[in-house]
């Protein structure tokens, strides 16, 4: 426990905010060399790899002793090094150790997960198991995922499994997104002359409610058994220039959150049957709109061999094996995207992203050895 515990909290004290989400912030280099020193003393094979202008991944393998004919089967650990920023923290990058709880800014998201995740591949270096144990330390998780997707490019595995605070529950599904910019064209007049104005505001109204009755119609959808219902929100809408002008612009962003198995053809599809609809219906509306984003959903097969190992090795750990969905996204689709089977798991704690961040020791000591113990039982 003493070990797993300092690791952790020389992890949380240095500085990894990412700079995509607060100019300025420190990176993942720092981070990166002391994570690629400490795999490196374990006896791991550790390269430092820039995937991105100032941005590092960490790639470490316990290299296994039974590749014989390329049998043997190998296992990607993966965990973010990138944290949010600190807002009004106080001491956020000090570690500290209250009630059997690690405090600071990363300690739960995902410092802790990839403290176990670290110590893990330590032990199974010693233990010399026939398959691969490839450990990733992946930048910008918290931003774009440049990390992950660098990784998926150059790296395969036949499974893997994400450090994200699951609170030692097993996450083989989540929701992916789409985002969507929608534009109403109106008729710039003096704000005493609507004759010969157009108001894009108004005409957004229209859309808006459109989106609210989307949203109704697929929360009558049968769900999910894990996610429950995809959903669709309103995020951000501008337009107007003064007072006594009708604005001919208004923008807004929507976000659609999506099930597995639905795709961006299917969101691009409802957003033109709502401007479609209200075109026909109104000769003086005018829109347009494009899909700008999107990440894919998580489904991992029950059938899957990494999932059951899983499941075999917390029932003995821990005495439960949660199977759960989790509601936000995370970097397992883009590794399930790319054939490598991925589930999420990690510690307990409370403070995502939050003031007053904290993840439970016990729990990422049980992280751990759930961890080890599937590499032993996977990479055989």
């Amino acid at each position: 426990m003493k070990e797993l515990t300092d690791l952790l909290a020389q992890l949380v004290e240095i500085d990894s905010v990412n700079p995509s989400l607060v100019p300025g912030g420190a990176g993942e280099l720092a981070i990166a060399r002391f994570v690629a020193g400490w795999l490196e003393k374990a006896g791991l094979e550790t390269t430092i790899e820039e995937i991105a202008p100032g941005r590092f991944n960490v790639i470490a393998i316990a290299r296994g002793q039974g590749q014989d004919g390329g049998k043997s089967r190998s296992l990607l650990l993966n965990a973010h090094l990138d944290t949010v920023g600190t807002g009004n923290m106080q001491n956020p990058l000090k570690a500290e150790i209250s009630g059997g709880r690690l405090y600071g800014r990363g300690a739960l998201d995902t410092k802790g997960g990839l403290a176990a995740y670290m110590l893990a591949a330590a032990q199974a270096k010693k233990l010399n198991l026939p398959g691969d144990i490839i450990l990733a330390a992946v930048a910008d998780e918290e931003f774009a995922s440049l990390g992950t997707e660098a990784l998926v490019a150059r790296w395969q595995a036949d499974a893997a499994l994400v450090a994200e605070p699951t609170n030692l529950e097993i996450v083989s599904t989540h929701k992916g997104f789409v985002w969507i910019e929608i534009e109403t064209f109106g008729l710039a007049a003096h704000g005493s002359r609507p004759q010969a104005g157009v108001d894009a505001i108004a005409k957004m109204g229209k859309v808006l409610v459109e989106i609210e009755k989307l949203g109704g119609k697929l929360a009558l959808k049968p769900p999910h058994p894990l996610l429950g219902t995809p959903s669709i929100h309103a995020s951000l809408i501008t337009g107007g220039q003064e007072w006594s002008t009708y604005p001919d612009r208004c923008h807004l962003s929507v976000e659609r959150r999506t099930l597995p198995g639905e795709t961006d053809a299917i969101v691009k599809a409802e957003i033109a049957g709502i401007i479609a609809g209200l075109s026909e219906a109104d000769p003086d509306f005018k829109a347009s709109y494009k899909l700008t984003f999107s990440r894919e959903p998580l489904e991992v097969d029950p059938r899957s061999p990494i999932l059951q190992s899983i499941v075999a090795q917390s029932n003995l750990l821990t005495g439960a094996a949660n199977v759960v969905g989790f509601s936000g996204w995370t970097d397992a689709a883009l590794l399930n995207a790319a054939n490598i089977p991925a589930l999420v798991f990690g510690p307990k704690g409370e403070g995502l992203h939050g003031a007053i961040e904290w993840v439970d020791l016990e729990s990422v000591e049980k992280c751990c050895e759930v961890v080890l113990a599937i590499a032993i039982d996977f990479c055989v």
